[in-house]
């Protein structure tokens, strides 16, 4: 594959073939902002008068649009000509890694099909519309932002970025590409990793495929583990892989198996990690062992790029980042992160949180169940086999008059998908009591005398007020993770922006803050976990421990010192 085109790399590590094209890069462009490019014969090859770089979304640098303005519609369309084979009894698939928000396909003319979602991969089977030599994909975006009926996270609903709301993300931001495959192939698995009894479990979804054999062979570092098979019936198997050795996945260390999936003519590379996670009383467990969850609020924005980082290298180098300063995971924040994100938190053994982008969907309405729960089955599929991910919170900071109906919903629907992971029905202000694995609270307290305070009383098991914003709404509960918290703001004279509470009167201030709030929830024995905010600056919002820019505010060492105490839940195991 070739470097010259932005975002090289394979978009899907744990499901690599070898025959794919990227279709990054310089696209046909159009913005339709009167929505009347079907009408104008947009899809039957009308001539696009602008260019766009993709996977780069129109308000970008990078993109070569750079129009920040309010668009409920754009159009792309590449024209290209398949590798020789590539038809030969074969199957073309088309992927979008992430396309705001919905979205309409045509090929050579013909329409392929649609999605709504801004922020997960899908893919059409395009083999019957494609022709020899040249042919043209072209994609429709639409993407009403103020409307109230879709997530979108934390682009703004104003025309000017304020508080913590930023730059808004249209159309394609995950990169565009082909894959070819047999007639017979793997559509899709799901990996059990079963540390109690040394195997891995995969369930497999096929295309075709009825009464061949699926196979699949584990190794570690080059040497075999272990190997297992099934037979194909109604497009469907499962096998267990008994494995030779045991190598935990833990925080810090992603001790990672390579797996080779076998189907015929088709061969997929995959991996998965081996570890057991829990939340019992509020803590989380992995592997058996309590584990104090040290995090980093992460918006996943980039000042270039907006919602999609320029390179590879700024996904592994955030995670860097926050692993300095002593953190070891985060919470995606009101964003689903690419693969290649999560492919390095596995590598690296960086806990997160999945995490759906709801703000801006009301879900007090009934559009909230097809405006959100389709979308969030697709996240889990794609996302439930990276053992990083150790628990879903697909909401944060509802509304107080939210549907309960729907929250206790979501929630049966996700643990029904998924009961090997912790789950969080609402970060931080409406809970749904009884629905929840851990209660968690967001409290922005700058005196950090005045926040050990508010928590002392968890200490005894008594309450904290859990629907802060909310006094009415408040009940009986006992939160044992403070995941969101700090929110310091610094930054220059010259470059004051939005943060919470008073800004520090200097340095010395700013870290004894950090340190004595830190502490607080660090050494309370009642709390498994904190999370700070938070990783970065985004554009006016000047509450990261770096600027926007990545930048370093202080010395990392500080940080992580004060992060790697011994927690309080931690002496006690």
């Amino acid at each position: 594959m070739s470097h010259n085109i932005p975002r090289p790399e394979y978009p899907r590590p744990q499901f690599v073939r070898d025959q794919w094209i990227n279709l990054n890069g310089a696209w046909e462009y159009q913005t339709d902002r009167g929505m009347s490019g079907d009408q104008r014969g947009y899809q039957n090859g009308a001539v696009f008068t602008e260019t766009i770089t993709v996977p780069f979304c129109r308000e970008s640098e990078l993109s070569g649009i750079n129009d920040k303005d309010f668009c409920d519609c754009v159009w792309y369309r590449k024209k290209l000509t398949l590798p020789e084979g590539w038809q030969n009894g074969r199957r073309t698939i088309l992927h979008i890694g992430a396309c705001d928000y919905i979205t309409h396909v045509w090929v050579n003319g013909k329409f392929i099909g649609d999605h709504i979602g801004g922020y997960v991969a899908f893919s059409f089977d395009i083999t019957e519309a494609l022709v020899e030599g040249e042919n043209a994909i072209t994609i429709r975006a639409i993407d009403h932002t103020r409307t109230g009926d879709q997530p979108v996270g934390k682009q703004c609903q104003q025309y000017h970025s304020a508080g913590c709301s930023y730059t808004r993300t249209t159309g394609i931001w995950q990169t565009v590409w082909l894959e070819n495959v047999a007639n017979d192939y793997i559509a899709s698995t799901k990996y059990y990793p079963d540390i109690d009894n040394k195997k891995l479990v995969i369930e497999a979804h096929v295309v075709g495929g009825e009464g061949m054999t699926l196979s699949a062979d584990a190794s570690f570092v080059g040497v075999p583990q272990g190997h297992g098979e099934a037979i194909v019936h109604g497009g469907k198997a499962t096998l267990e892989i008994p494995l030779e050795e045991l190598y935990l996945w833990e925080t810090g260390k992603g001790r990672l198996y390579d797996l080779t999936l076998t189907l015929g003519e088709d061969r997929v590379a995959s991996y998965f990690g081996m570890r057991r996670v829990e939340a019992r009383d509020g803590i989380l467990y992995i592997n058996h062992k309590p584990v104090f969850q040290r995090l980093i609020l992460d918006q996943g924005f980039y000042p270039d790029g907006i919602y999609t980082a320029s390179c590879e290298g700024e996904l592994i180098a955030d995670i860097d980042r926050s692993m300095a300063m002593g953190f070891n995971g985060a919470r995606l924040h009101q964003k689903v992160f690419e693969p290649r994100f999560l492919y390095w938190c596995d590598v690296k053994g960086y806990i997160v949180w999945g995490e759906h982008a709801n703000w801006g969907l009301d879900i007090s309405r009934q559009t909230a169940y097809e405006n959100f729960l389709p979308e969030w089955c697709e996240i889990m599929a794609r996302d439930f086999n990276h053992p990083a991910i150790v628990g879903w919170c697909p909401l944060n900071e509802t509304q107080p008059n939210q549907n309960p109906r729907f929250v206790r919903l979501l929630a049966t629907i996700t643990r029904q998908y998924d009961n090997t992971r912790a789950y969080i029905d609402s970060s931080g202000w409406v809970h749904i009591k009884g629905v929840t694995d851990i209660m968690d609270i967001h409290d922005y307290e700058q005196n950090p005398e005045v926040f050990a305070k508010k928590l002392a009383p968890l200490a005894e098991g008594g309450t904290y007020d859990v629907h802060w914003h909310c006094p009415s709404m408040s009940m009986p509960e006992h939160p044992t993770f403070v995941s969101e918290y700090g929110g310091i703001r610094w930054a220059s004279k010259e470059d004051a922006g939005w943060g919470y509470g008073v800004a520090p009167m200097s340095e010395e201030e700013f870290l004894n803050r950090f340190k004595g709030l830190t502490e607080a929830i660090l050494f309370h024995p009642a709390m498994g976990g904190l999370c700070y905010t938070q990783l970065t600056d985004v554009e006016q919002e000047v509450n990261g421990l770096y600027t926007y820019e990545r930048q370093a505010k202080f010395d990392p060492e500080f940080f992580r010192n004060v992060l790697e105490q011994p927690a309080a839940i931690e002496k006690e195991n």
